[in-house]
């Protein structure tokens, strides 16, 4: 899984975000947060905006340098693909890296500035109390990984997301980013919520990178009451742990993130 370093106007787009929605008052946590620059410029606005992620625990001091590298690295490798991809919000693949760069240096300034604003964690079991938000904002880990984490990974995560939101979960995109279709088992999933007192709906929205890839996936948590955590009191339902590629999703480093370092 890569860490990404996109910017505040791209989540406004991803999540459908309107001036309400980042109202005054408003709590919004970005899960997992990666290097973008959502926290940072959020703060700036007067947001009260916190971002979690297993990577501020093993990469805190250069994290931002990380994902710096890694969007030069794949720099050539969107050239050759320019085709497979939509242009319309990046216009080309120089952009686009200038932009993630930006954005990575933005987030890297932040996370030393305000620390107590990137919190270390991963799903699906996360470090906050139940209705800690009012809205969770979650991009390109479930569904996107869909052909590595498993069902059973993908409700429990959706079942903390929930936990945790007094209003929203916003997830983007629904599509697995490897074969370009819709997460294929997204009806049960959203059938499976719908019984829990979790209702949803997908929409389209403008932001679209991936051919097709342009739904966004909403939650709506209001009258959602989880259960109790053994062992944690105030927490929400217990949530089973998953794999990645033989690695914890909450432990070990991911192999696949950090390409940059095997060409340097």
């Amino acid at each position: 899984m890569l860490v990404s370093a996109r910017s505040f106007d791209e989540y406004r787009a991803m999540f459908a975000l309107t001036d309400g929605d980042l109202a005054p008052g408003r709590r919004i946590l970005d899960c997992p947060g990666g290097a973008a620059a959502f926290t940072a410029e959020a703060g700036r606005r007067g947001i009260d905006a916190v971002a979690v992620d297993r990577e501020y625990a093993h990469h805190r001091e250069d994290l931002g340098v990380l994902v710096e590298r890694e969007t030069r690295h794949k720099r050539d490798q969107l050239v050759r693909e320019a085709s497979d991809f939509v242009w319309t919000w990046y216009g080309d693949p120089d952009r686009l890296t200038r932009q993630w760069i930006a954005n990575a240096r933005d987030f890297q300034a932040d996370i030393a500035a305000r620390p107590d604003r990137y919190v270390a964690g991963s799903l699906p079991e996360l470090p906050f109390a139940d209705y800690s938000f009012d809205l969770v904002l979650s991009s390109h880990l479930l569904f996107s990984y869909g052909n590595r984490l498993d069902g059973d990974f993908h409700l429990a995560a959706l079942l903390e997301l929930a936990r945790i939101a007094r209003r929203e979960v916003r997830l983007f995109p629904v599509m697995v980013y490897d074969t370009g279709v819709r997460y294929g088992e997204l009806d049960g999933l959203r059938h499976h919520l719908d019984a829990l007192g979790i209702p949803s709906h997908v929409e389209r929205v403008e932001y679209e990178f991936q051919p097709g890839d342009n739904e966004l996936l909403v939650l709506s948590c209001a009258d959602y009451r989880p259960l109790a955590r053994a062992g944690a009191p105030g927490a929400g339902a217990s949530m089973p742990g998953a794999s990645v590629a033989g690695a914890s999703v909450s432990g070990a480093a991911d192999p696949v993130r950090w390409r940059h370092r095997e060409n340097p």
